[in-house]
Formats: C-alpha cells, structure tokens, sequence
C-alpha cells in the first residue's frame, strides 16, 4: 500500500463518522430496526458495518435524538429506532450546516483548481 493510499484510509475513516450520523438520522423518520437501517444506507451509497451502527443508535438514543421502541411479535424481538422530536430538530439544523460546509468546499476546491489552471 502506498503511503498516500495509507493516509487516505484514515482521512476517509475520520469523514465517515460524521457522515454515518447524518446518513442514519436521514433514514429515521420511519421507524427501522438495526439491521434494516444498513441495508437502507448500503442501498444508498453508505457502507456502514452493525458494529459501528448498533453502538451509533444507541449513542443517539441516549442523547435523546432517538426514540425506541422492541417489537416481539415477530419471530426474532427488533429494537426499532426513530427520531425524537428533538432528533427532528437537530437533524434540521446538521443538514443545514452539511449544506453550508459542502457549499464552502466546492468554492474552495474550484478556486483551488482555476489557480493550479492558470485561471483568475
């Protein structure tokens, strides 16, 4: 593995955290159970392991972003998640500053272009 490529992974692993976050509160205004969650992610584009988003609910939940709730009727119990009223909330106002912050970053990146371009 490259040295650049070893960098990388860990920048990459760093990002992903927060955009995990955002990605799950997204997927939850609808309940969902563990399992389901990933696969709604995956679908989407985020990869993200149980064991990273088992441990990231139950973070959540006790921040009291979410609220929980176990369904026995089935075969196998499922702790099914979705947002509070304060989740709503704080899920409103990350997007808006995910929005500001990538907005911030094209502008960048782009000036950073035009200059390696010669452009003014």
């Amino acid at each position: 593995m490259t040295e650049a490529k070893e960098h990388l992974d860990k920048i990459m692993q760093e990002l992903r955290r927060g955009t995990i976050t955002i990605g799950a509160l997204s997927q939850l205004s609808e309940p969902q159970y563990g399992y389901s969650l990933v696969t709604m992610l995956s679908d989407k584009g985020i990869h993200v392991e149980p064991g990273t988003l088992y441990p990231l609910l139950r973070r959540l939940e006790k921040q009291g972003l979410l609220e929980s709730k176990w369904d026995t009727n089935e075969s196998r119990p499922r702790k099914y998640y979705l947002l509070s009223k304060t989740g709503k909330e704080v899920f409103d106002l990350l997007v808006t500053e995910w929005k500001s912050i990538a907005a911030s970053l094209d502008q960048i990146i782009e000036n950073k272009r035009g200059d390696e371009n010669g452009d003014d």
